[in-house]
């Protein structure tokens, strides 16, 4: 029975991939071209989420600043979610709404991009770092799921919004860090060329 179960999450979190193949690769490929334009102009990615969607922002920024599955040279991003000073004084100071968004204020530059992930779209502290980037002229490369919530609302027609269709927060976050692995790829793959595949 246990085995059955699991073998079942696996077949949901697959039939999920491979319907949002078709309708999420389009803003991906448009996160893709925003980060490396940021990137390039000497920019960088400031990331952040909660919970789940936190772990997603380190692991992302690890693999811009390390690497991906390529060696090349470091790219810039922040993970707005791993100073516990900074959370822990802002959350007692000024209330956790603003852990992000006072960084951003005091991190953010024009033409840098945010990595706002959350998955049901509606979490206060990232639609307030979303506010936050607007005013320091950043675009926002948002990743949700259940519809946007929120957040579908307060990003602009220069941002990207990829919207995992469906309500289940595990498996939107599986899509979500598929999505980062994507524009982590499509990153490297226009900074270095194709690469052939191993098997």
């Amino acid at each position: 029975m246990l085995e059955l179960r699991i073998q079942q999450h696996f077949i949901d979190s697959a039939d999920l991939k491979y319907q949002s193949a078709q309708s999420l690769s389009k803003p991906i490929a448009a996160a893709v071209q925003a980060i490396l334009t940021c990137v390039t102009s000497g920019g960088k990615v400031l990331a952040c989420g909660n919970g789940g969607s936190a772990a997603d922002a380190q692991h992302f920024a690890a693999e811009f600043v390390g690497r991906f599955e390529r060696e090349r040279p470091e790219l810039g991003a922040i993970a707005l979610t791993t100073d516990a000073s900074i959370l822990t004084a802002v959350a007692n100071d000024y209330g956790y709404t603003v852990v992000f968004s006072r960084q951003i204020r005091a991190l953010g530059l024009p033409g840098d991009v945010l990595l706002a992930i959350s998955t049901s779209g509606n979490s206060a502290s990232i639609l307030a770092a979303v506010e936050a980037a607007h005013e320091r002229e950043m675009t926002v490369v948002a990743l949700t799921g259940k519809g946007g919530g929120k957040m579908a609302q307060a990003l602009r027609e220069t941002d990207v919004h990829i919207c995992v269709p469906h309500d289940r927060t595990a498996r939107i976050q599986e899509v979500h860090i598929l999505a980062l692995h994507c524009i982590c790829d499509g990153v490297d793959t226009q900074l270095l060329g194709e690469q052939e595949s191993t098997p």
